[in-house]
């Protein structure tokens, strides 16, 4: 995929990410343009900041979505080892 090395598959890669950077910070400067007062706009050197804190945050959120989850089915996973022993034991010892 491109050069030796890798070298334009981390250019696009960047690349991708400074537009969607720009993406998010131009949407959530109009977000807070109009919650602002007329004429006091959020500076455009604030753009690509707000952009990438806004990537950082979305990453931390599903990171911290994908933990919550994992605790989910790991008690889930749990109590259906609970149950088939359970079931096994009633098995075993019915008459």
């Amino acid at each position: 995929m491109g050069t030796y090395g890798g070298e334009a598959s981390w250019s696009k890669l960047l690349t991708f990410l400074q537009e969607l950077a720009g993406v998010f910070g131009r949407g959530l400067a109009r977000l807070l343009d109009l919650i602002l007062p007329a004429g006091r706009g959020v500076s455009p050197d604030l753009v690509l900041p707000l952009g990438y804190l806004s990537l950082l945050t979305l990453l931390l959120v599903i990171f911290n979505l994908i933990a919550a989850a994992r605790k989910v089915i790991w008690f889930v996973v749990g109590i259906g080892w609970v149950l088939i022993l359970v079931r096994i034991l009633l098995d075993a010892f019915a008459s």
